[in-house]
């Protein structure tokens, strides 16, 4: 498959899975409001998802993917089975034992996760019974990584990208059939999460049997494949989960601020989840096994170009997509949230910390398409070298920004931290030979910006126009909100992709040409 090909497949199914993902939100958002059972789920869901982040799009398969294909294409497919299922075995028996320790040490856990809610014991003690129901979500998960690297690896990305679809399904089920007959619905939620992660398995297991990759389970055994699959997982967590970390930072700090806080900063990471799923992660997952067959073919010429087209695919829909998140913010989320318990206040403390998240946007999605540059070549050191310097900048940050801009601060440090990542990577992997921008590239990237800036221009200027021709557009009712929305994203569109068109920020030729490209030919 073509790198834009497999992105736009992974694409289309993570665009899919935000939109049901939205849905759960609003109806989360309608029956939890931001109080404190939101808070005490928030949290909950937290924990486990964020292992998922490091595990599905991070870690593992960084780690897993290069080590699979290049097993598969030196060894064969028989040998490639048997390094998956020493994996399976390996896997069964940690997150096993992972799982039950951390069930038995959730209290602790939650002073470190949340330590503000301390302070009101209800609220502690329902956030550790809800982490402690929907922490199995985290083996499961895990287990659906592998099979999902498996499926990557051989050009199958559907059925990975379409399993997050079944979450938000069976959240969404859970809440309109059974929200009232739990103590909270918050144990609803969170039983439902643990039931999506079983579900989610089940579909990858099926998947991987269609395309004749059944794994044997076998006594576990610590093989040299499996030695170097967890030696590279551990560089690998923190290198490419550095936007987890800085938001799981964001979380235990937002805990100490007003009531709301959490909330406000997990419905605007939710938004901003959007364009970050569908450009960057989709990139990110459809350009390692592509990077790692050049590399390991050692046709290093087709690895840069493969790197250069996927920098500017992002930044031609990812810097667009920053622009009109800080320009309709305010719209967006209350035309997405601003109902039942969610109140004016907290939309316009959302937006504004979507605003800072939307910042960071180009810098999330740039790191996403420079990492796969160093995890095909088995370089997890150097990232997880600059990991840890953002990790650290992004805390001095959060402890300084937050004293002024309470919880807007964590997402402005978070931004501001991915900026510092994505930079660094680019100017070490250039120093490593590995990329250098070539002229198309160079050529491109300013002409996108422009773009990019006329369309933030005409955006604000048409949505001063709407709030001036009807006074409340995106108050006075859902239906004109959402009208008016859609307009409004229809125009930024327009005038984007006709100016890109217009000044050769892009070409439709060469998205023509990219389709009929094959992976192996870069």
């Amino acid at each position: 498959m073509s790198l834009i090909r497999a992105a736009a497949t992974v694409g289309g199914f993570t665009m899919m899975s935000r939109i049901t993902g939205f849905l759960r939100d609003v109806l989360i958002a309608a029956i939890l409001g931001a109080g404190p059972v939101a808070d005490a789920f928030f949290v909950a869901f937290k924990l486990p998802n964020f292992f998922r982040r490091l595990t599905a799009e991070g870690s593992f398969t960084i780690a897993f993917v290069p080590l699979f294909a290049g097993s598969l294409e030196a060894d064969g497919v028989a040998a490639a089975k048997r390094f998956a299922g020493d994996v399976l075995s390996m896997m069964c028996v940690v997150l096993a034992a992972l799982t039950l320790a951390m069930e038995l040490a959730m209290p602790w856990i939650m002073h470190v996760l949340a330590p503000g809610f301390v302070a009101t014991p209800d609220r502690f003690a329902l956030a550790v019974e809800l982490t402690r129901i929907t922490f199995p979500y985290l083996p499961l998960i895990s287990l659906v990584a592998l099979y999902g690297g498996i499926l990557n690896s051989i050009d199958r990305f559907a059925a990975m990208a379409a399993a997050p679809i079944l979450l938000n399904l069976i959240l969404i089920g859970a809440m309109l059939g059974f929200a009232d007959r739990l103590e909270t619905p918050g144990h609803v939620l969170a039983w439902g999460v643990s039931a999506a992660g079983l579900a989610q398995l089940v579909w990858l297991i099926v998947a991987a049997r269609r395309a004749g990759w059944t794994l044997a389970l076998r006594l576990p055994r610590v093989t040299p494949g499996v030695r170097k699959l967890f030696r590279l997982m551990g560089p690998a967590m923190i290198g490419a989960g550095v936007v987890q970390i800085n938001l799981l930072i964001d979380m235990v700090l937002a805990s100490t601020l007003p009531l709301g806080s959490i909330s406000f900063l997990y419905y605007a990471d939710r938004v901003n989840q959007l364009p970050l799923g569908v450009i960057g992660v989709a990139i990110g997952t459809a350009l390692l096994p592509m990077l790692s067959r050049q590399w390991r073919a050692g046709d290093g010429a087709a690895a840069q170009e493969t790197q250069n087209r996927a920098l500017e695919f992002g930044a031609l829909l990812t810097v667009p997509a920053a622009v009109g998140l800080g320009v309709l913010a305010t719209p967006i989320i209350t035309v997405l949230f601003e109902r039942g318990a969610f109140q004016a206040t907290d939309t316009a403390a959302t937006a504004a910390a979507m605003i800072a998240f939307a910042a960071g946007l180009p810098a999330f999605v740039l790191v996403k398409v420079l990492q796969p540059g160093f995890f095909a070549r088995e370089d997890t050191k150097t990232p997880v070298k600059v990991a840890a310097a953002a990790v650290v900048l992004n805390l001095v940050l959060n402890l300084i920004l937050m004293q002024y801009l309470a919880h807007v601060g964590l997402a402005l440090a978070t931004a501001i931290a991915s900026w510092m990542n994505g930079l660094v990577l680019a100017r070490l992997l250039g120093r490593s030979g590995a990329f250098h921008l070539d002229a198309r590239c160079r050529r491109r990237l300013p002409r996108i910006l422009l773009c990019a800036a006329l369309m933030g221009g005409c955006l604000y200027s048409a949505l001063l126009f709407s709030e001036r021709l009807v006074p409340g557009t995106f108050t006075g009712g859902a239906a004109i909100g959402i009208v008016a929305l859609i307009v409004l994203i229809l125009l930024a569109l327009a005038v984007y992709f006709g100016a890109a068109l217009l000044t050769g920020a892009m070409r439709l030729a060469d998205f023509r040409a990219a389709l009929r490209r094959t992976g192996h030919s870069g």
